[in-house]
């Protein structure tokens, strides 16, 4: 799905995104052409997240929204903004069970995931390392438990708040176990990234751009969570609310210093464990005003 955001003579940006309701809250205002885009037209794409991933390895998108797993893999493509990106404050992607798992997973575990650069199994390998691992769209995950054709999954985007109403179990929260590795830092998910190629001053124009869209969703907050719940898949009011509500922090209007040191260590500890190369660079957009 895509919607263009049109300026006139303006130079034409993708800018891509997920179909999950953190995401479409934070561009609403784009969508509706509501803040000041300082001439950019963005034509907004919709896209399942491992799809992102994927295509962020071609370098499809001006700017995308992308797993910071897959970050690690595209750096040489793409810059980090320092607006834009999700964490967990001591939550994040669920392994939920069919059946209560007192002591963990079973030795002969094999669990559904949304995606193999997915943020969320790279988490799942720290947590559980030699984990036996399906892929499966993040969207089916749920529903492949509840009819019980698996036993164990990890649960992205709103399924992390709806998962006990379908009467599924949680094994752990990757979000909490984190925060207790890493001395209370939060757990970075997704974030925004500008391709390379493009100019810098086009990057900084991109990174105030984002900013004020998110600005503006937190600030005309019911207009942006009804845009929001289109994205939802059939997610209620409630629901809805809650999950934006634990994805568009201050965090994601400025990372701000903890929310790179939270990046740092999570690529860190992944690349010591032998999950990602060394030395990702990260790079991101610097600070400017206008």
């Amino acid at each position: 799905m895509s919607t263009d955001v049109r300026r006139a003579d303006a130079p034409a940006l993708t800018l891509a995104h997920s179909p999950d309701p953190d995401d479409a809250f934070m561009f609403c205002a784009l969508a509706r052409q509501a803040v000041d885009t300082e001439g950019l037209r963005f034509e907004l794409v919709a896209d399942g997240i491992q799809s992102l991933n994927e295509r962020a390895e071609r370098a499809e998108f001006d700017v995308t929204a992308l797993s910071l797993h897959a970050y690690a893999m595209v750096s040489d493509c793409y810059r980090l903004t320092s607006c834009g990106a999700s964490l967990g404050e001591g939550y994040g992607p669920v392994v939920v069970s069919r059946r209560p798992l007192l002591e963990g997973l079973p030795n002969n575990a094999r669990v559904l995931v949304p995606g193999e650069r997915t943020t969320a199994l790279l988490a799942l390998r720290l947590w559980a390392p030699g984990v036996e691992t399906e892929v499966m769209p993040f969207d089916e995950i749920l529903l492949a438990l509840v009819q019980g054709r698996a036993e164990i999954g990890l649960l992205i985007h709103e399924g992390q708040v709806t998962y006990a109403e379908h009467g599924l179990h949680r094994v752990v929260d990757l979000g909490e176990w984190w925060g207790a590795e890493s001395s209370g830092l939060p757990l970075p998910l997704g974030v925004n990234a500008v391709r390379r190629a493009l100019p810098e001053e086009q990057h900084l124009r991109i990174q105030r751009v984002l900013r004020r869209s998110i600005e503006w969703g937190l600030k005309h907050r019911a207009e942006a969570l009804e845009y929001a719940r289109r994205f939802g898949r059939g997610i209620h009011q409630a629901a809805n609310e809650r999950f934006v509500s634990m994805y568009v922090t201050d965090l994601t209007v400025d990372l701000g210093e903890r929310g790179r040191e939270a990046i740092r260590a999570f690529l860190e500890r992944a690349s010591r464990a032998g999950l990602l190369p060394a030395g990702v660079p990260l790079d991101f957009v610097p600070h400017t005003v206008r």
